[in-house]
């Protein structure tokens, strides 16, 4: 009689040498994903908020910071984990989550990326037209709403770029700008010269946040608008834009499938084979290391960027009462080098249209990858053309919402006179607490359901458990507080509402998508 139990084989991917090795260069030949979630915060979360963040607050935000970023790296790199090991994207996991009607959960946040993207893609249009204009000096004609026409133009070239690419376009695109910026985004920060201890001080012991006492006087109309919002709704926008938002992270996942990452891309594993052999194990183990490497420098490259914006904002904005916002979201930071030398400014004027261009073209694509994974969570298989088919259309339908909103903002900016800035923040906001603060709660406290079904061996370790419970409870507070302190129970009711429309719809929308299955 045999008693060698039999075990049962997963076919995984040859590892890459960069797995193995313990030279730091090697793993940056893994770097590639992760520059596309750094490119996705670094023009509108660190050029414009770190830099806001520290002329309000100084060196005291970085604290809060570097807390997001340790928070967002551990919703990542679970996320990632479990796709390089079951190759299994969320929303397709999220199909079987026990509580209310089959598919709930992916039509909700689907339903809320059909609003909330277009709104990132017009707001990050904006600012290029705002930047575009503020150099052509053509920002006050038309009552200050050129800037919103050359965001149409803007995005329709972006638009036509993202038609001709795909994910190894965006890669390549990305990687160039994030190399770029970092090189000389370093060197400004030693020439600016901070104090370096109040800088670390900062970044590792908490304080106390408050408006200082000249924004509390400042007549102006876009500093009297972002003193009247409490403190803890201005850094509930900072926790949204910082390090990127739940989209940004759930198409991250859908990359790896591109990548090849272990299972990710090449098949589905239940999470239910005890049986294993020893050396698929420790395969899947290496394997971990790639989304590990990956998520973990492009945090570490937000965070320096953090970093140096929020200290020239505290060194240059601050003691010159200015911010970015409504009324120039990228002119103020240019003094950041011009004090250095005024030849500088078309080397500043570029990296932040790079920055921003970046930006922008890596948030068009993450719509793509939302409606993707939605419709293989339900069929369970997607053909090459059918992606492609998809993907051109969640496009065509993200740059129409994106131009109704930039349309609608031109003659809203044209009636309202030009001593109105336009609101974008404003418009802005909602979006962020979902996208930015509130999903990314939710979707930490489902990676640890998540997390249940796989082996013992395989399981997250505990610390890594902790932290998600930890970060999910962040999250989810301050984005229901942020919504109660942004306009109380109709944000609330809105909130709620959506979510009940999206249990109510499932049942339609899985027997919709999964009608079209071949």
């Amino acid at each position: 009689m045999n008693n060698v139990r039999e075990t049962k084989t997963i076919s995984l991917p040859p590892l890459p040498s960069a797995l193995s090795s313990r030279s730091p260069a090697a793993w940056l030949t893994l770097f590639g994903p992760g520059a596309i979630i750094a490119s996705l915060t670094i023009g509108t979360g660190e050029l414009i908020f770190s830099s806001r963040g520290g002329a309000i607050f100084g060196y005291r935000i970085l604290f809060l910071f570097l807390l997001i970023c340790l928070l967002k790296w551990t919703l990542v790199f679970t996320t990632a984990r479990h796709m390089v090991v079951t190759g299994v994207h969320p929303f397709r996991r999220w199909m079987e989550f026990p509580l209310g009607p089959r598919g709930w959960l992916p039509t909700v946040f689907f339903v809320l990326a059909a609003v909330c993207i277009p709104i990132w893609v017009s707001f990050h249009a904006s600012v290029i037209g705002d930047l575009l204009a503020g150099v052509t000096g053509t920002k006050r004609f038309i009552n200050g709403a050129l800037v919103h026409l050359w965001g149409i133009g803007i995005l329709t070239a972006v638009m036509v770029l993202a038609l001709k690419g795909g994910y190894s376009t965006l890669e390549r695109v990305q990687l160039v700008i994030i190399a770029t910026l970092l090189s000389a985004v370093t060197l400004a920060l030693v020439l600016l010269k901070p104090d370096w201890f109040e800088l670390v001080t900062g970044a590792l012991l908490p304080q106390a946040l408050e408006y200082p006492q000249w924004m509390l006087a400042d007549s102006r109309p876009e500093i009297q608008r972002i003193a009247a919002r409490p403190v803890w709704v201005e850094t509930t926008l900072y926790v949204g834009v910082i390090g990127g938002a739940s989209y940004d992270y759930l198409a991250y996942t859908s990359f790896l499938r591109d990548k090849r990452w272990g299972l990710a891309g090449s098949r589905e594993w239940d999470g239910n084979d005890k049986d294993l052999s020893e050396s698929t194990l420790a395969d899947m183990r290496r394997w971990i290391r790639a989304p590990l490497f990956d998520c973990t420098l492009s945090f570490l490259i937000v965070i320096v960027f953090s970093a140096v914006f929020v200290a020239s904002g505290a060194l240059v904005l601050g003691p010159q009462h200015e911010l970015p916002g409504d009324s120039g979201f990228l002119e103020h930071q240019a003094q950041f080098i011009t004090q250095l030398h005024p030849w500088l400014h078309p080397l500043y004027v570029l990296g932040a249209f790079l920055a921003m261009l970046g930006t922008l073209y890596g948030t068009l694509e993450v719509a793509p990858c939302v409606l993707r994974e939605t419709v293989f969570a339900v069929r369970g298989n997607l053909d090459d053309q059918q992606s492609v088919k998809l993907r051109r259309w969640t496009l065509c339908w993200c740059a129409a919402g994106a131009f109704a909103v930039l349309i609608v903002s031109f003659f809203t900016q044209v009636y309202s006179g030009a001593d109105k800035p336009p609101g974008l923040t404003n418009l802005l906001i909602p979006a962020n607490l979902f996208t930015g603060v509130l999903s990314c709660g939710l979707i930490c406290l489902l990676n640890v359901w998540m997390d249940r079904i796989l082996p013992k061996s395989l399981r997250s370790p505990l610390l890594l458990t902790l932290a998600n419970i930890v970060a999910g409870l962040f999250f989810v507070f301050l984005g229901v507080k942020g919504y109660w302190d942004y306009s109380g129970w109709t944000a609330i009711f809105v909130l709620s509402a959506t979510i009940a429309a999206g249990w109510a719809l499932a049942p339609f929308v899985v027997k919709a998508i999964g009608a079209g299955r071949r």
